[in-house]
């Protein structure tokens, strides 16, 4: 988990061939092989797969959520991105 990854790397990870990875923040999840168990359904991890998901997921979750799934689903930080 010591990669770091930028919002573009995030962004190919939202299909079947490249995973489902979102962010939280700024943090990359892999939720690829967690989209059945997600009570909530694989459809609404498929729509924020490749984005930044902070914002929804904070509407739905409280940190008891990250707490309780983040360790085995997050693969690592979101490198800062160049200022231009």
């Amino acid at each position: 988990m010591s990669d770091s990854y930028t919002i573009a790397e995030v962004a190919k990870h939202k299909d079947d061939a490249n995973g489902y990875w979102l962010i939280v923040e700024n943090e990359v999840y892999d939720v690829t092989k967690f989209l059945e168990e997600h009570p909530g359904g694989a459809k609404i991890l498929k729509r924020y797969s490749g984005k930044d998901a902070t914002k929804p997921f904070w509407k739905y979750h409280n940190e008891h959520v990250l707490k309780k799934y983040g360790a085995k689903l997050k693969i690592g930080p979101v490198k800062e991105s160049a200022k231009l």
